[in-house]
């Protein structure tokens, strides 16, 4: 196990409760809209010292790595976690850290544990992009989302592709959270779809490789069968 696999598999945990940190900061400030000065100062710092952590984790990995330039292309998304947190809905990439946790649990047993990563990223990403969502539009004189059952419902209809219309963004910020909430439903729903496909290719070959043993069985019972029935019968002759 190379070193940086060591790092990655000791701190997998603590670095998944700091992105759940985040996203506590990241939340409670667009829940409660009448949350006072103090917290939001709480929120904003806590905000900060989970960015500083995901920094310093992405720098210790990267100088971990034996060949760095090729690592650091390969983990584009971390790296984007630590060099975007000034525009709000991009600063969300941090969660995907969670993702990350899943993906490793789930990538063990694909068949057997697709259902709680497709669940659990399904329930991250759309948390996240409600929230995201709701912070961008409610300040807008023109928005019809500004609450967060309001934001939830578009949420699910949007990374469904449904998209009933009901409700829809009227920012900039809240057009590029949609756009990315798109393309997160569609790469789940991809998930599913060739999961599902995996495994009914899976069970159709255990069928046909049963079916092909039991096969085999008869033929071999058959031939014995006639090579008796050929002995009894040169007996008879003779």
């Amino acid at each position: 196990m190379s070193r940086v696999a060591r790092w990655e598999r000791t701190t997998e945990w603590p670095l998944a409760v700091n992105a759940l940190v985040f996203l506590g900061a990241f939340a409670w400030p667009i829940l409660d809209s009448g949350l006072d000065g103090f917290w939001r100062e709480v929120c904003r710092y806590a905000d900060y010292a989970a960015w500083a952590i995901f920094l310093l984790d992405y720098l210790i990995r990267l100088a971990l790595a034996e060949q760095r330039l090729r690592y650091a292309s390969k983990h584009i998304p971390d790296l984007l976690m630590v060099a975007l947190p000034v525009l709000r809905p991009l600063r969300l990439l941090r969660v995907l850290l969670l993702l990350r946790v899943l993906n490793r649990r789930a990538a063990q047993s694909l068949r057997g544990r697709v259902a709680i990563y497709v669940s659990g990223s399904a329930t991250l990403v759309l948390c996240c992009a409600a929230l995201a969502e709701l912070d961008a539009e409610r300040h807008s004189s023109q928005a019809n989302i500004r609450t967060i059952g309001e934001s939830l419902w578009w949420a699910a209809t949007t990374m469904s592709t449904v998209g009933y219309g009901d409700y829809h963004p009227v920012t900039t910020e809240g057009r590029l959270v949609a756009v990315g909430l798109m393309l997160a439903g569609v790469a789940l729903l991809g998930v599913v779809t060739a999961s599902i496909a995996a495994w009914l290719i899976e069970t159709v070959r255990e069928v046909e490789t049963e079916s092909q043993a039991a096969t085999r069985a008869d033929l071999a019972r058959l031939h014995t069968e006639i090579a008796e029935l050929r002995a009894l019968l040169t007996d008879r002759a003779g």
